[in-house]
């Protein structure tokens, strides 16, 4: 389920079996184009061959960019909305872009993909904390 302004919005599941695998980039502007662009005919990147880091110009606009992936157990989703949200396609890994300056662990996408990690870190971390202070002492 998503949620927007405090409504709740049902993604209608079943639509994943159907996905396809997609490419996705993140784009840090707004583009007024909601659908399927030829982004490999008019948008391609030169990748460094030191680093993983990619360039490209965008209108003009130089753009840095570093592949992402999803986390271990993850997958992406993209969602159309018509009456209903559907899931249109799927991705393990996406291409985010920074203006002028490569992506860096600083960036909330770069550190929302390590946040499942984390999660599971702290909360299995408590369980066993919670475990050792409740088992009886015996002397």
């Amino acid at each position: 389920m998503m949620s927007c302004n405090s409504s709740v919005t049902h993604v209608q599941l079943s639509t994943l079996g159907k996905a396809e695998r997609t490419t996705v980039h993140l784009m840090p502007c707004e583009i007024e184009h909601n659908g399927p662009a030829q982004v490999s005919q008019y948008f391609s990147a030169t990748t460094k061959d030191r680093k993983q880091d990619k360039t490209v110009s965008f209108r003009g606009r130089g753009l840095r960019g570093a592949e992402l992936s999803c986390p271990q157990g993850y997958t992406g989703l993209v969602l159309k909305e018509d009456r209903t949200v559907k899931v249109s396609s799927v991705f393990d890994k996406l291409t985010y872009w920074n203006l002028e300056t490569p992506p860096n662990s600083d960036d909330m996408v770069v550190m929302a993909m390590d946040w499942p990690e984390l999660a599971e870190a702290v909360s299995s971390n408590n369980i066993n904390n919670m475990k050792t202070r409740m088992q009886p002492i015996v002397k």
